[in-house]
């Protein structure tokens, strides 16, 4: 999926003609504290509510107004990864999309991205998630999954995470499963030496420490 398919259409945006008390009345309507200022086609960066409401007068212009992140916004043909990638590194609400002459198309909400995106993951299908830390020289997707397909069972998706050696963060890999009851599935890949740290289905599965779940929810947090 990429990012013009993404748009959400009905989405506000803010206008250099637009007051700074009009400014803080759209964001309030909609619920959000941060919206993409476009002079018609021309995206020119992102109006805080924070700022807005520091500011003396309310009948000031948006053209008076200096706004954030002149030069972060998402190309219509760049991946669902790659944009939630720069709403991510500067903790967005929402991210402008430009076409391939930087004509302003539209915004893409955070909310309905990090939902479009879970859908990448397999999170609408039934079945259980497990997360495995794991050293990179021991990293083999097609191994892993030959494991998992032993037991009957098929990987949905896979979201492989690099830690921080500075922060002496171990690399993750987090798999959505086709099936519920894993237990089998876990003890094989425990047999093979893989550590699971956290696994998480509707059906029990033993063994497992209850406050992993909190780790997994950190983990996917975006």
């Amino acid at each position: 999926m990429i990012a013009e398919e993404l748009i959400d259409y009905s989405f506000p945006f803010l206008k250099p003609t637009n007051t700074v008390g009009q400014s803080i009345d759209i964001m309030e309507d909609n619920h959000i504290n941060q919206l993409v200022l476009a002079n018609g086609f021309k995206y020119q960066g992102l109006i805080n509510l924070e700022i807005l409401e520091d500011l003396p007068d309310q009948d000031i212009l948006l053209k008076d107004v200096m706004p954030d992140y002149i030069d972060t916004f998402a190309h219509v043909n760049q991946h669902i990864i790659e944009v939630l990638q720069k709403v991510q590194a500067h903790n967005l609400q929402g991210i402008a999309v430009l076409d391939n002459d930087n004509n302003f198309k539209g915004t893409i909400p955070t909310s309905h991205l990090l939902t479009e995106f879970a859908k990448t993951l397999g999170s609408q299908e039934l079945g259980a998630v497990i997360v495995l830390t794991i050293k990179e020289r021991d990293y083999s997707l097609s191994e892993i999954c030959r494991l998992i397909e032993s037991n009957d069972t098929k990987v949905i998706s896979s979201y492989y995470s690099s830690g921080s050696s500075e922060f002496n963060e171990k690399n993750t890999l987090t798999l959505k499963l086709n099936r519920e009851e894993i237990s089998h599935v876990v003890a094989t890949l425990e047999r093979f030496g893989y550590d699971v740290v956290a696994a998480f289905a509707n059906s029990p599965i033993e063994n497992m420490e209850r406050e992993n779940y909190g780790h997994l929810m950190k983990y996917l947090e975006i």
